[in-house]
């Protein structure tokens, strides 16, 4: 439906300019996603670490601001465990869906 029907509607009208750009692809091909946003110390890691039920590479808690940007967590099969992507990363690659948080 998108791709016959929105897509062009959104081309022509240059709705990309506005708001956000067409989705791609990789929009509708990926895994379901979690984005969680908050101010700092009121409990995302410890809420990830709930949803995983264990520890995740690259996580710290602490009182002050761990973190100013954002990071996927990619479950990685086999022995080599989770990786953490800098989102910036993630944002310049078009076959991944983040690129519409790249402003951000």
């Amino acid at each position: 439906l998108y791709r016959k029907k929105i897509r062009p509607l959104e081309l022509s009208s240059k709705y990309g300019h506005f708001h956000s750009p067409p989705l791609s692809p990789s929009d509708f091909d990926s895994k379901p996603m979690v984005l969680l946003l908050g101010q700092y110390s009121v409990g995302k890691t410890s809420f990830i670490r709930y949803l995983l039920g264990r520890d995740f590479p690259g996580q710290r808690i602490g009182p002050e601001p761990t973190t100013d940007r954002f990071v996927a967590i990619i479950k990685s099969e086999g022995e080599a465990g989770d990786k953490i992507v800098p989102g910036a990363a993630l944002c310049s690659q078009a076959d991944r869906p983040f690129r519409g948080l790249s402003p951000f």
